[in-house]
């Protein structure tokens, strides 16, 4: 009985060796991910043409998804970024929102400093009581100067402090080509950011707070008794523009930030030293049909959503499910989907107790052999210690197998 006991404690533990072995290492069939992802005449055609030339000083196409540049021409160089400056200001303002620190319907009395701005204007009026959603509207809309110094007082006391937050959030944003010296984008020799800094601006912007990102797409503002229309041409041109933001000076040239959504796959062009307002909207519009023709952005696994399992020591689970915490997206040629390659990559074996989040291995993605994406895997659950039996029986496998 005992001789029969050991050996079948010793098959048990050849097969539970064989079996961590095998999940060290998995590929993934990704085309089962993908049901719609068939490959047509039309889209087989691999060769990508170059982006269109443009006559702008530096710009960048970014997929707003994976924040793949599909193209770009001086995204690094820094620039005067004008009213683009704006888009940190509805940042910090839709952050405030967000933490529950400001509310939209919070009545502001503006400040005859925030009234006396020159330059584009909601034309506010000193003493009076205007809402933050009427001031988020007059920044966006009608790029305020008036309206940007309103909400920075109101949200941290004074611009400069507000100037001072500015530059830490653009420090922890990874925006490592920008400076700025005031909450509006009027002319300062030291303020300054570039085309790709712009663009991983918007993209925090719009992932971090889609419940406010819906003015953007606001055509018209009427305050005052004054009708102004919102500058970004696009709106009016592309139901799939749904943003963001204009800017010009003397020294900055014609600039946008603009960003379209079309078949769940979100692309955000950047624009600056642009020679006219037309020349602005035109190459934007260009860059973004540029990007949905010859790309399509691919979500591989969603989040939270088991993809391998992991066999657990002592546990009062046998396994651990894992999979990611944020979904992970890939933009690529659609010709390309077919070269694709997942592997499941596992560290060691897992001892109870296991705490959801905790990682144990990573996602790899490979293209044409190439690493292209990854993404840590983590426990989707709590694993316990396993009762008396449980864990004794483990410890036995486990010494046979030493």
């Amino acid at each position: 009985m005992k001789k029969n006991l050991i050996t079948l404690i010793a098959s048990l533990s050849l097969l539970f060796s064989l079996s961590i072995r095998a999940e060290e290492a998995q590929t993934i069939n990704l085309n089962n991910s993908q049901p719609n992802s068939k490959l047509t005449a039309a889209n087989m055609i691999s060769l990508i043409p170059s982006p269109p030339t443009l006559s702008a000083r530096g710009y960048v196409l970014m997929d707003g998804d994976t924040g793949k540049i599909l193209a770009q021409n001086n995204m690094n160089e820094r620039m005067a970024p004008a009213s683009l400056t704006k888009l940190m200001t509805m940042f910090l303002t839709f952050q405030a929102l967000e933490n529950g620190q400001i509310k939209l319907s919070d009545k502001i009395r503006i400040d005859p400093q925030a009234w006396k701005m020159g330059g584009s204007r909601m034309f506010i009026k000193a003493g009076t009581d205007v809402t933050v959603e009427q001031l988020v509207q007059g920044v966006i809309v009608a790029s305020g100067n008036d309206a940007c110094v309103a909400l920075a007082q109101y949200i941290t006391g004074t611009e400069q402090t507000f100037v001072q937050l500015m530059n830490e959030t653009a420090a922890k944003l990874g925006m490592t080509n920008t400076h700025y010296m005031d909450a509006t984008g009027l002319p300062d020799a030291k303020q300054y950011s570039s085309p790709h800094d712009m663009a991983i601006l918007t993209r925090a912007l719009i992932n971090s707070f889609p419940t406010y990102y819906h003015y953007f797409s606001q055509k018209w503002l009427t305050f005052s008794s004054i009708k102004q229309p919102n500058r970004n041409r696009l709106l009016w041109r592309d139901p799939t523009v749904d943003g963001l933001k204009t800017g010009y000076t003397d020294a900055a040239g014609y600039c946008l930030v603009a960003s379209a959504k079309r078949d769940n796959m979100r692309l955000i062009a950047v624009v600056m030293g642009e020679p006219s307002e037309s020349a602005r909207a035109n190459n934007a519009m260009g860059l973004l049909n540029y990007g949905f023709r010859f790309y399509k952005t691919y979500k591989l696994f969603p989040a939270n959503q088991p993809i391998t399992k992991r066999r657990v020591i002592q546990g009062d689970d046998k396994y651990a499910m894992l999979g990611l915490i944020q979904p992970l997206f890939i933009t690529i040629p659609p010709a390309e989907y077919k070269n694709l390659k997942a592997t499941v990559n596992l560290q060691g074996q897992l001892k109870a107790p296991v705490k959801m989040g905790q990682p144990f291995g990573e996602v790899k993605i490979t293209l044409n052999d190439q690493v292209v994406a990854s993404a840590p895997l983590v426990s989707l659950q709590n694993v316990e210690k396993g009762g008396f039996f449980s864990r004794i029986m483990d410890r036995l496998t486990s010494w046979i197998k030493g």
